[in-house]
C-alpha cells in the first residue's frame, strides 16, 4: 500500500522524462553517500545527523552505513504522527545513501594527515552539496529529515530556522554524548551547506526543467 501511494504521487511529462529523473535521483543519493564517505574520512568532524550516526555506530559495532539507513527509517516512522506524504525520493533517500557511504568508506582511504583531511572534507561538503541540488531537483520528494522538518513547522507553526534549529542542536547533542566526532568540520557543515546547496539547487533545478520541457516537446514520429 506505502509503495502504491509512492508510486501513484510520481508525475513526468513523459516516460523518458521519468526515467531521466529516476537516474537524476538516483545519481544523486549515490553521490550523497560517497560526499558522507569523503567527510568521515577527512577527520576533522561531520554533520550533526552523521554524529550521531557515528555515534550510535561506536556504541553498537554497527556499520555506518546500516545505522544511517536505521535512523531514516526511524525518522519515516515519526512522519506519521506528522500525517507527511511519503514519495519516491524519500524512500530511496532511506535506503540508498547509507550503503552508498559505506562503499565509499571502504574504498576511500584514511588521510596520513589532516592536511589532506580537511581537504577531503572540503571536497565531500561541496559534492554534499552538489548531489542535493539533484536529487531534490529530481522532484520525488524530500529526504527523511527535511520531511520531519517541513512537517514539524507545519504542526507548529514555528519557523523554520527554529525548528531546523532544535532538531539538528539535539541531534548534535545525542551524537556527541555518544561519542560522535564534533569539530571544526561540523561548524563548516552548519555554516557552509546551506549557501552551497542554495548556489547549486537554483541552477540545478533550472537545467532539470529546461531538459523536461525538451523532452516534452519531442514528440514520436
Amino acid at each position: 500500500m506505502l509503495l502504491r501511494a509512492v508510486f501513484l504521487s510520481v508525475t513526468a511529462t513523459s516516460r523518458r522524462d521519468l526515467v531521466e529523473r529516476v537516474v537524476q535521483l538516483i545519481g544523486g543519493l549515490f553521490l550523497y553517500g560517497v560526499a558522507l564517505g569523503f567527510m568521515v574520512r577527512g577527520g576533522i568532524g561531520v554533520a550533526p545527523w552523521d554524529v550521531l550516526a557515528l555515534g550510535l555506530a561506536g556504541q553498537s559495532g554497527l556499520g555506518y552505513g546500516f545505522i544511517t539507513v536505521l535512523v531514516s527509517i526511524v525518522v519515516l516512522l515519526l512522519w506519521i504522527p506528522l500525517r507527511q506524504r511519503v514519495g519516491l525520493g524519500t524512500v530511496l533517500n532511506a535506503l540508498l545513501v547509507g550503503p552508498s557511504a559505506d562503499l565509499a568508506l571502504f574504498l576511500i582511504p584514511a588521510p596520513p594527515s589532516v592536511w589532506i583531511g580537511a581537504p577531503m572534507f572540503v571536497f565531500g561538503l561541496l559534492l554534499l552539496a552538489f548531489a542535493t541540488g539533484l536529487y531534490i531537483a529530481a522532484d520525488f520528494g524530500p529526504g527523511p529529515r527535511d520531511g520531519l522538518m517541513t512537517g514539524l513547522v507545519r504542526r507548529t507553526g514555528w519557523a523554520v530556522w527554529l525548528v531546523r534549529t532544535l532538531i539538528e542542536g539535539s541531534v548534535l547533542l545525542i551524537g556527541f554524548l555518544l561519542g560522535g566526532p564534533v569539530g571544526v568540520g561540523t561548524v563548516l557543515f552548519a555554516f557552509g551547506v546551506g549557501p552551497l546547496i542554495g548556489w547549486f539547487l537554483p541552477r540545478i533545478t533550472r537545467m532539470r526543467e529546461a531538459r523536461s520541457r525538451q523532452v516534452a516537446s519531442v514528440r514520436p514520429a
